[in-house]
């Protein structure tokens, strides 16, 4: 396996920025992805970053580059390929999925920085619940014990990220039995909940926008709960 460190990143030395905050309740994958393409595709340089959080029905993703034999028996729960980074997860009720929309560029961040940035939020969101997490070498996401509680799979184009952070909070956490979490065959996942943490999503919520807002000096501004209608 490999070594289990934990190292604090750095935290935004750009002036706070605005982004909007969308909390989409339960929704379907596909109609997020595609919004989420859609959003990437039609801003500007001048568009504000948005954060959307979003509880999906079950469903496993596949990364770009995955590999279908790490879906080993998915039953009645569809896959979807999809065009971000990494291999299989699953995404179900009880999860917190949290897509940041943002323009690295403007925030002065490098992919790699973005990739420890995120995991810092999560780290610093489970120690607010007094639990220990880590960041894993060669291996993105947030780990606890040697079992994942939070997994990334990102896509950055023309300097703007979609995709994110799939964080599990209080879920049933069979499916991930169905297939190779993230490629690594018997990679052990777990949820707050199962570390002596909170069994409500809106409990974690806003400690989790917090600590991404600190993380990437943004000033967080309420949105409309639903997909946008218009894009910028």
């Amino acid at each position: 396996m490999d070594a289990v460190s934990v190292v604090a990143a750095p935290r935004a030395e750009t002036v706070a920025r605005d982004a909007l905050v969308r909390d989409l309740g339960r929704m379907a994958y596909e109609p997020v992805w595609r919004a989420m393409q859609a959003f990437t595709d039609a801003r500007t340089e001048d568009t504000p970053d948005e954060l959307w959080l979003v509880e999906h029905d079950p469903v496993f993703t596949l990364g770009q580059a995955g590999k279908p034999e790490h879906v080993l028996m998915p039953g009645d729960i569809p896959v979807i390929h999809v065009d971000r980074g990494g291999q299989v997860t699953y995404h179900g009720p009880g999860q917190i999925v949290a897509y940041p929309l943002l323009d690295l560029k403007r925030l002065k961040v490098g992919v790699r920085e973005y990739v420890d940035r995120i995991e810092q939020a999560v780290i610093d969101t489970l120690g607010d619940w007094n639990i220990t997490a880590a960041r894993r070498d060669g291996a993105p996401g947030v780990y606890v014990n040697e079992a994942k509680v939070a997994a990334l799979g990102i896509r950055v184009r023309r300097g703007c990220t979609f995709h994110g952070l799939a964080f599990n909070i209080a879920m049933d956490l069979e499916p991930f039995r169905r297939i190779n979490p993230c490629g690594y065959a018997g990679l052990q996942v777990t949820s707050m909940l199962d570390l002596g943490g909170p069994s409500s999503l809106e409990a974690v919520k806003p400690r989790l926008l917090e600590h991404l807002a600190v993380q990437f000096g943004l000033r967080l501004q309420p949105g409309s709960p639903a997909l946008p209608t218009t894009l910028p």
